[in-house]
């Protein structure tokens, strides 16, 4: 994973395992999260969404939500504003 941060934006990349998950949680940030290979898997609001490759998912400030990938893994980019400090170390 990296990040880079401005004052109200922040970019991050992961490579994300299969089999990964990331339990519900929420953050202030908005987030739109752009899968660049693979496939993941969000829970909203009790909906199950698949994001391939090119597609986008945007997340609202403080909604509940969990994500996952399923049997391979995936690269993804996210974009937050404003910047998540926790995830900049």
């Amino acid at each position: 994973m990296w990040a880079v941060a401005l004052e109200r934006a922040m970019l991050t990349y992961y490579e994300i395992e299969s089999h990964a998950r990331f339990e519900t949680h929420r953050h202030e940030a908005e987030q739109i999260t752009l899968v660049l290979d693979g496939e993941l898997f969000f829970e909203v609001e009790g909906k199950k969404i698949r994001a391939g490759p090119g597609e986008v998912i945007a997340l609202p400030s403080n909604l509940p939500h969990a994500a996952w990938t399923e049997g391979r893994p995936a690269r993804a980019v996210d974009a937050w504003s404003p910047p998540r400090v926790d995830l900049l170390g």
